[in-house]
């Protein structure tokens, strides 16, 4: 049914004549005559009858106006919920991996729950590969990622990314064999060549990188234990486990030393990913500016 029927049927139910609704319209009284008569084809129903010079609505016809209420109501609201200059409102899901909810997210939600108090985030925690998953999916408006430049992500043409920030990363090892080295990536890597290391559980990026420098030595890494949490994969180095990479804008924890990687670097980098197109939604183009204006300030 096209809603401007419905709009022409509920202005008949509320001035009870065809000329009052006509002005009211802005239209003529044929046109409206015209109207009704489709939206009855369509519904495959009588909606108007005689009333001696004006007409009234059949049951059916008042039940379809009950109805017109609701649907362009309904309609009308998501067109200001969907309009780019529309004051921000609705629920934005997003996806992020951990240490971006900590460090970033958490605080945007708090600087919006002040200042735009309807627009709500719904966060859940993932790796990379499942928030895009759940991207695909339609599951989620915005997913928070990160690769390695030595480990480049790539994304289907119907999604676009936002950077966000970068951060280097070094080689994580037991203290006391720290000392000695120098930043060079091929001479740390050759050094430690017989070491069991540490890789991500839920994401194999940083193995990708591990096993891209270890193959410009020339040996095969021993990828022997795995762990998602940046505080097990220095408990581990602790332990004597094994040795593993790890960001060089936190502080370690003591007993593990953080060995600088130049040439090739380790670079993470992190995006904000959305579906093509959507970035104009409101709520959705807020939450993205909050980044870009998060980056700037970094």
């Amino acid at each position: 049914m096209e809603t401007r029927r419905l709009e022409v049927l509920l202005e008949l139910s509320r001035r009870g004549t065809m000329r009052a609704a006509a002005e009211h319209l802005g239209t003529s009284t044929s046109t409206v005559s015209q109207q009704v008569a489709a939206l009855a084809r369509e519904a495959g129903m009588t909606l108007i009858e005689p009333d001696g010079r004006r007409v009234r609505l059949t049951p059916a016809g008042r039940r379809l106006a009950d109805h017109a209420v609701t649907i362009l109501a309904a309609i009308e609201a998501a067109r200001g919920d969907l309009d780019p200059k529309a004051e921000p409102a609705g629920t934005v899901r997003i996806s992020s991996f951990a240490t971006a909810i900590r460090r970033t997210l958490l605080p945007i939600v708090t600087e919006l729950a002040a200042s735009h108090p309807k627009v709500n985030i719904v966060v859940s925690e993932h790796e990379p590969a499942e928030s895009l998953d759940l991207l695909a999916t339609d599951d989620t408006d915005l997913a928070l990622t990160y690769d390695y430049t030595l480990a480049p992500a790539s994304f289907v043409s119907t999604l676009e990314s936002v950077a966000l920030w970068t951060t280097p990363w070094g080689l994580g090892v037991p203290v006391e064999a720290a000392r000695g080295h120098h930043s060079d990536a091929l001479a740390v890597f050759d050094a430690f060549r017989d070491y069991q290391w540490i890789g991500n559980s839920r994401n194999r990026a940083d193995e990708q990188v591990i096993r891209t420098i270890a193959s410009m030595v020339g040996f095969e890494p021993q990828m022997t234990h795995q762990a998602d949490s940046l505080e097990i994969v220095e408990e581990m180095i602790v332990a004597r486990m094994g040795i593993g990479l790890l960001p060089a804008d936190r502080r370690t924890r003591t007993g593990v030393a953080l060995l600088s990687i130049t040439d090739p670097e380790v670079t993470w980098r992190a995006h904000a990913v959305h579906r093509r197109g959507r970035d104009a939604w409101p709520p959705l183009k807020l939450v993205l500016d909050q980044f870009r204006c998060e980056r700037r300030h970094r």
